[in-house]
């Protein structure tokens, strides 16, 4: 479902989303949206996509492990060098 949508960047800074994308991202007046800014742009949605998007990144990574085994490899080149 990749399209591309146009919004002019009106007075004051002011962006109007087009009425598709608002239906069919299920976006009702009042929702309240997070820009997030990449190094690549610009990403707009509201709070529980961007959840989504940080469990599905996340999703089979064990980041706990991961902490743990750079904790513990510091920790051994620490005593090392003492």
């Amino acid at each position: 479902m990749d399209t591309t949508f146009v919004a002019p960047m009106g007075d004051r800074g002011r962006l109007v989303v087009p009425a598709e994308l608002r239906s069919r991202q299920h976006w009702d007046q009042g929702v309240r949206l997070l820009m997030i800014e990449t190094d690549g742009g610009v990403i707009l949605v509201t709070r529980e996509q961007a959840k989504a998007l940080v469990r599905a990144q996340l999703d089979g990574s064990d980041a706990l492990a991961a902490l743990l085994a750079e904790r513990r490899a510091a920790a051994e080149a620490e005593d090392t060098a003492a």
